[in-house]
């Protein structure tokens, strides 16, 4: 396992990010129905912009394939300049209506239209002061989730449950983009007052009830229990939450 007391202060670390960045990618705003094909986000964990895209993921309930690419990355780089020309994060490839996308404000605004028939909330919006607010956030994490490390690869793609900003969650997702580790993002954010805080302390005391009709209820259904990040590795049937369990996990696994 991680050191405890560095994996804390990492974690701490984490959730001045999320308080930086508004604690947005928290709750489902409005949510969307899954396409019949996943939508591909070509991505930098540390990236501020495409952070902004996965928060928007986050608040619509999508989930997505997330292909992590890196400084350094030669596994999704020369991939995503194939498919759109060039090598800039974030692109969005989605498949259902054959579109490809750079810029995050741009990719936002799609989301929002294609899968909730609405514009962008202002919260997701850019304004003057976000950009600063977004980098402060990113600096606090410094390279980590930027620059790629030696890995062997996976045959079929790694499965996390998450919501963008899980301060634990973030901290797996780190660690998959440095690796260059290939995963499928369900998203599972706040829909209730109910879902606020730890799994382990929610705010709401008594039995925890997810909202009926609710992403949370399926997957409290398939699961057994809400709680974030959960991993689920099909190369090798592991399965597994806790984020220090994880991140050991991946090391052990996949780290060269």
């Amino acid at each position: 396992m991680p050191n405890p007391i560095l994996h804390q202060l990492s974690v701490a670390g984490s959730v001045l990010t999320s308080t930086l960045a508004a604690w947005r990618g928290t709750s489902v705003l409005k949510a969307a129905s899954q396409p019949a094909q996943y939508l591909k986000l070509y991505d930098i964990e540390g990236c501020p912009d495409c952070r902004s895209v996965r928060e928007a993921l986050t608040a619509l309930g999508l989930d997505a394939q997330i292909y992590p690419c890196p400084k350094g990355g030669q596994r999704f780089r020369p991939e995503a300049q194939r498919l759109g020309g060039k090598q800039q994060f974030p692109l969005l490839i989605d498949p259902n209506t054959k579109t490809t996308l750079y810029e995050s404000a741009a990719i936002i605004d799609y989301l929002f239209l294609t899968y909730a028939a609405c514009p962008t909330p202002r919260t997701y919006q850019s304004s003057l002061r976000r950009p600063l607010l977004d980098r402060l956030a990113s600096s606090v994490r410094g390279q980590r989730g930027v620059q790629a490390r030696a890995a062997t690869h996976p045959r079929r793609l790694l499965e996390l449950w998450s919501f963008e900003s899980s301060p634990y969650a973030r901290l797996v997702r780190e660690r998959l983009c440095e690796l260059e580790l290939p995963y499928v993002l369900h998203n599972i954010g706040k829909e209730q007052f109910a879902d606020m805080g730890p799994a382990v302390m929610r705010v709401k005391p008594g039995p925890y009830k997810p909202r009926p009709g609710g992403r949370r209820e399926k997957v409290l259904a398939q699961l057994g229990r809400i709680q974030v990040p959960y991993l689920e590795d099909p190369n090798t049937g592991t399965r597994m939450y806790e984020s220090g369990a994880i991140i050991d996990y991946l090391e052990g696994q996949y780290a060269s």
